[in-house]
This record gives structure tokens, C-alpha cells and sequence, in this order.
């Protein structure tokens, strides 16, 4: 009798870890069998049916009779063997020494657009008797890569192109990748000569289920902090101008100009433009407000005056910042990464007619 009971204890057991393994997907259905391991970008699985809400059939391309299966790891909430999580599979984790230092550190890991990354820090940078730790320290610094954040504060940016926007990360953050690229770390700090130290920074994302090559092994191009090489600090590159024609009739032209906050912008503009009949000819400045417009405030700046030259900037999630007047002299401090925009404050553009011409200085 004992030894019917072990044998039953054993196929018992035996059963128990032949589906051990437990794959869990986002769509809520559940997955029994065998994880046979990660190829390609996907889990491989072996499926037991019985045990599994799949389909009996077939759903779209997919056959769900006990065959072996593929998932990407975008399709997968979580995977346990024997209770122990396998998000490992699913996720890349790379350790990252940031120093303070002439260039940027590559962390080694190429992003996608639209990826999300996890990023956490520790660590400490000493500059003379100061300690900064990833959140920076409660002063900024105006020679800093971004003016606007704390001074020190552990920061990143995806890719090797000055313009790209610079990302706040602090000792945590989670963020989605705007563009395709490398991702650079770095101390928001203007002067590098006197420190000492490291932040440690792990960057978690989610890999690649189109290719098993992530770019790891290929050093990225050098993203150099110093560009005119100053005292060993941090300066921002030499002041650039533009000229643009901004017509009459323009509710948004792209001036082709890639801000980020903080960055001061100068603009001085000239020319004539008729707003329509009532209003006339009119300067930058824009002329007096009348008609039904100058009652409800149907203008994108009420306050400015029809026909003024007015801006905005489009973030990058295609939004449209609150727009301002320029006129014809204007030093404007931006608040907000994205593309530059010029206009003309009017509610009727079908009856304009001339154009601004605008010397923008950034």
C-alpha cells in the first residue's frame, strides 16, 4: 500500500513540474508547458493545451494544438518557473559608470522610438567639498548642458545630434525614447576639471524582438560636453542666425529651428503686412483691434494686435505650446523642447497679403 501511494506521490510531482512552467500574456490568456528558451528576439515555448486558455483551432496565423510556439516579449506580461520571474528574458539591463568627464558616457545601448526605459542611480560625484548625488543639487548651473535643471543632476539624450532634447533622470525615471539612437548619460555640471567619482546607473529596457543584435558590442560615435573646448567646461555652440519670410498669410511657418528649454532666442523682424480691409497694412507689431475678433478674442494672442508676428513651439508629441507675441524686437527665453514656429495673429487669413522678413538669432 505505502509504495502504491509513493508512486502516485511521484506522478503527482512529476506532473506538477512538467507544467511548471507558466507564461502569462497581456491579452490576460494563460500559457502551460515548457519554456524552451529565448531564439531570435522570441520565447520559445512548448504548449500544453489542456492546461492553457488558448484557442482550440487556430487564431489568425497562429496554430495552438501543442506545438511549439513563438512569442515576442511585447505579447508577454510575465513568465514564472517553479514561482521564480523570467522577466530577465525579457529585458536588457546594462550597468553605466557616470563620471564627469569631457564627452558623454555611451551606456552602449542603441534605443527605438517609442521604446521605454527605465533608468535608476546611485552613486556620488565630489567636486572639493561637495557631494553630488543624481538628483543634483538645489543651484543650477547656467553653463550647464541644461541650464534649468539642478546642477549635477545625472541626465541622458538619445543619440549623437546636438539639437536632440536632453532628459531629466535623477536617481529614477522612466522615460519613452523620442527618436532612434544611442543613449549618452552625463552630470549636468559646466566645469568637469575638479571632479571625482562616479555615478553607478542601471538602464533597463525592453529588447529587441526584431534583432538579437541590440548594437551593444559597437562603440557609438564621441558626443563631446566641450564644444569650443573653454576652460575645461561646458559651452554651448557658437550663436547661429537665420532669416526667414514670414507671409501674411501664415497661421504657422517652420522656421526649421530645434529648441530646448532654457535656450534664448532673439528675433528681429521687419516688412508689411495687410490684415485683411478693416485692419490695413500693419508692422510686426500688429495694428489696432477691431471687429468681431477684438471683442471675443478669437486671435491665437488676444492680447497682440491684428497682423503682429506672433511664435509657438511644437513638442514633440505634436502638441502646440501657448503661442507669444514677437513683434518686431523680442529676446524669448524657451520653456518647453520642440520645433520653432512663426505666425501672424489674425482670425481671417484669406484676405492678407504681404510678408514679414525676421533675423532670428539662437
Amino acid at each position: 500500500m505505502k509504495k502504491i501511494i509513493l508512486a502516485l506521490a511521484f506522478l503527482i510531482c512529476a506532473a506538477s513540474f512538467s507544467f511548471a512552467d507558466t507564461i502569462y500574456l497581456r491579452d490576460g490568456r494563460t500559457i502551460h508547458g515548457t519554456l524552451l528558451g529565448f531564439i531570435n528576439g522570441r520565447f520559445v515555448v512548448r504548449v500544453e493545451t489542456r492546461n492553457s486558455t488558448l484557442p482550440s483551432s487556430t487564431t489568425g496565423n497562429r496554430q495552438y494544438e501543442g506545438d511549439i510556439q513563438y512569442f515576442r516579449p511585447n505579447e508577454v506580461d510575465r513568465i514564472e518557473i517553479d514561482n521564480r520571474s523570467l522577466d530577465e528574458a525579457r529585458y536588457e539591463s546594462r550597468t553605466v559608470q557616470v563620471g564627469l568627464d569631457p564627452n558623454w558616457v555611451d551606456s552602449g545601448l542603441e534605443l527605438r522610438r517609442g521604446e521605454r526605459v527605465q533608468v535608476s542611480a546611485t552613486g556620488v560625484i565630489n567636486v572639493g567639498r561637495t557631494r553630488i548625488t543624481p538628483d543634483g543639487l538645489r543651484s543650477s548651473d547656467p553653463s550647464a548642458p541644461l541650464p534649468s535643471a539642478a546642477e549635477g543632476e545625472l541626465i541622458g539624450s538619445v543619440g549623437d545630434d546636438p539639437s536632440a532634447p536632453i532628459i531629466e533622470l535623477g536617481s529614477t525615471r522612466e522615460f519613452t525614447a523620442d527618436r532612434d539612437g544611442r543613449l549618452y548619460l552625463t552630470a549636468n555640471r559646466g566645469s568637469f576639471a575638479d571632479a571625482r567619482g562616479t555615478f553607478s546607473v542601471v538602464v533597463r529596457h525592453e529588447r529587441n524582438p526584431d534583432s538579437v543584435d541590440t548594437g551593444v558590442n559597437r562603440p557609438g560615435r564621441i558626443r563631446s560636453r566641450n564644444r569650443q573646448g573653454v576652460d575645461g567646461g561646458y559651452t554651448r555652440p557658437g550663436t547661429r542666425e537665420k532669416v526667414i519670410d514670414v507671409p501674411g498669410t501664415s497661421r504657422g511657418i517652420d522656421t526649421g529651428i530645434d529648441v530646448r528649454a532654457g535656450d534664448q532666442v532673439t528675433f528681429t523682424a521687419t516688412g508689411v503686412v495687410v490684415a485683411g480691409q478693416r485692419a490695413g497694412s500693419v508692422g510686426p507689431e500688429g495694428g489696432r483691434s477691431t471687429g468681431f475678433g477684438s471683442i471675443v478674442g478669437t486671435r491665437p494672442v488676444p492680447s497682440a494686435g491684428v497682423g503682429a508676428l506672433i511664435g509657438y513651439v511644437r513638442t514633440l508629441d505634436g502638441q502646440s505650446s501657448q503661442p507669444f507675441f514677437v513683434g518686431s524686437q523680442l529676446t524669448f527665453s524657451v520653456t518647453v523642447d520642440g520645433r520653432l514656429y512663426l505666425a501672424v495673429n489674425d482670425d481671417n487669413y484669406n484676405d492678407n497679403s504681404g510678408s514679414f522678413n525676421v533675423r532670428i538669432r539662437y
